[in-house]
């Protein structure tokens, strides 16, 4: 029997076996948990840790290509195998939903099954500079923009959300938002967590602008975004004011409580956080860690959105796009960033966060945006003396969240507890580092904490090698893989066989 199968039935029924094997790949969340594949040949053995091909969730030849040059190209075979294992880790395992004909695309975190707009954009973050190379790759990345543009449009104050009802895929349960009430009211179908965090906007802006600079196609552009947009600047307005106006009267737009059994806990007075007063920034209830914020003003998150909103208007005036938006937009980045030299600074370093008040906490979470990170967010040059003096005191006992042990050290927050600092810390003090030492201390350290998984942890015990947090966390992965990169651009001798700069697309 002959069958002559069309090119849409032979599409379709790949599409069968390719649905099929993927119902039989393990969790990748407990398949990371040991150590597979060949070990690396240098002195750390470090396993191969992509999933089978069948169960990958999303294949790139161009993030392939990439994979195949810095392999060739890195001359320690343990920081070659890192790249190897950490470059493609978002598309290898994240990518739950996507849809070409209906342009959404649903994007997990790792081991929590939600949506995150702040991890989303960090996730694709080292993809950039492929997207004008691989159509396939920045069809996904525009369906993500779409995705995330319904969900701010809705629910501006919130930072992670469900599965889109499109998908078909089932909502999850967040322990950590039970008994907490949020104002306004939200859907929990449509979202898993209303924390407020500004940064969670920042990225939204982000990862459209990078998709627009690197392919310069403004078609993401429609109601949906132009919607969401809208809602930006509503929360930055109302999140700009006071807490009291002349007459004392009290102003709340947003409140988020914990409490009632919540695991989270309560935002003091009554869900709309402690007071401040006008400076020109903009106000937050939590981190990008998703902890409480000790005060209202998070001085790096206000620095991502100085940046982002420049880049905002930057993209639109150079599309012809909503002209009425651009001027507001560089209005509102000046504002932001004069108010951060103006109100943040005192004895020379920055504050991580302040209230308007005088108040002021001296202090840096390991998450992004954080004070260290401010080269890598484009806010300042790395060498700027406030950004050194500021670096040297929160990689020092001064900042409450520095830990050291005998083999390692750096930056964590409340998230976990002090003594677990977070390998991000160190990739954010390379992107903020010129001194060849320094970088090489941290990439070392970096690569010596993986615990035998080849995997960049959530956050690594002082006290002991084997105690860390997350196996899979995909930003971290990430970002680890867009430091690297940088390296092989920036600084080539230092990672690579030769000293020829490595950029993605050339080799």
């Amino acid at each position: 029997m002959k069958f002559n199968l069309g090119l849409s039935a032979v599409l379709a029924l790949l599409g069968v076996l390719v649905d099929s094997a993927q119902a039989d790949c393990p969790s990748f969340n407990d398949w990371s948990r040991q150590a597979r594949g060949s070990p690396s040949l240098g002195p750390l053995k470090l396993p191969y840790m992509r999933p089978d091909p069948a169960c990958r969730t999303f294949n790139s030849s161009a993030v392939e290509k990439v994979i195949t040059d810095m392999k060739g190209l890195i001359k320690d075979p343990d920081i070659a195998r890192l790249f190897e294992n950490t470059f493609p880790n978002t598309l290898d395992t994240t990518v739950k939903y996507f849809s070409k004909d209906k342009n959404l695309a649903f994007i997990i975190t790792g081991d929590i099954t939600a949506q995150w707009l702040r991890d989303t954009a960090n996730q694709f973050a080292h993809y950039h500079d492929l997207l004008g190379q691989d159509p396939e790759l920045a069809t996904l990345v525009k369906a993500v923009i779409n995705n995330e543009a319904r969900y701010v449009a809705q629910y501006p104050y919130c930072g992670s959300f469900q599965p889109p009802p499109e998908s078909g895929l089932p909502t999850s349960h967040n322990d950590w938002a039970d008994g907490v009430t949020v104002n306004p009211p939200i859907d929990r179908n449509i979202v898993f967590e209303c924390k407020y965090e500004i940064d969670s906007l920042c990225g939204f802006l982000k990862l459209s602008r990078s998709y627009w600079q690197a392919t310069k196609d403004t078609s993401f552009i429609n109601d949906n975004w132009k919607a969401a947009v809208d809602q930006i600047f509503r929360v930055i307005y109302e999140q700009s004011q006071s807490t009291f106006d002349d007459n004392f009267n009290f102003i709340s737009y947003y409140n988020w409580t914990g409490g009632d059994g919540a695991l989270s806990p309560r935002v003091p007075n009554f869900g709309n956080n402690e007071p401040k007063a006008y400076t020109g920034l903009v106000g937050t209830h939590h981190r990008p860690s998703d902890d409480l914020s000790h005060f209202p003003f998070l001085v790096p998150a206000n620095a991502m959105l100085s940046v982002e909103l420049g880049h905002l208007a930057d993209m639109l005036q150079a599309s012809g796009k909503l002209s009425n938006i651009t001027q507001q937009s560089r209005q509102l980045s000046n504002r932001i960033r004069d108010a951060i030299w103006k109100t943040t600074i005192a004895d020379g370093v920055f504050a991580y966060e302040t209230n308007g008040f005088g108040g002021r906490y001296v202090m840096d979470d390991a998450n992004v945006p954080s004070l260290l990170s401010l080269p890598y967010l484009g806010f300042l040059d790395k060498h700027h003396p406030v950004y050194v003096a500021t670096k040297n005191v929160i990689f020092s006992k001064k900042n409450p969240y520095y830990a050291a042990g005998k083999s390692f050290n750096g930056i964590g927050g409340p998230h976990v507890d002090p003594w677990h600092p977070w390998p991000m810390s160190h990739v954010s003090k390379i992107f903020g580092s010129d001194n060849d030492a320094e970088i090489l201390n941290s990439l070392y350290l970096i690569a010596n904490n993986t615990n035998g998984l080849g995997l960049i942890h959530e956050s690594q015990s002082i006290y002991s090698d084997s105690d860390y947090t997350r196996n899979w966390f995909a930003w971290a992965n990430s970002y680890f893989a867009e430091m690297i990169l940088d390296l092989a651009a920036r600084k080539p001798y230092l990672i690579l066989k030769t000293n020829k700069p490595y950029k993605i697309g050339q080799k």
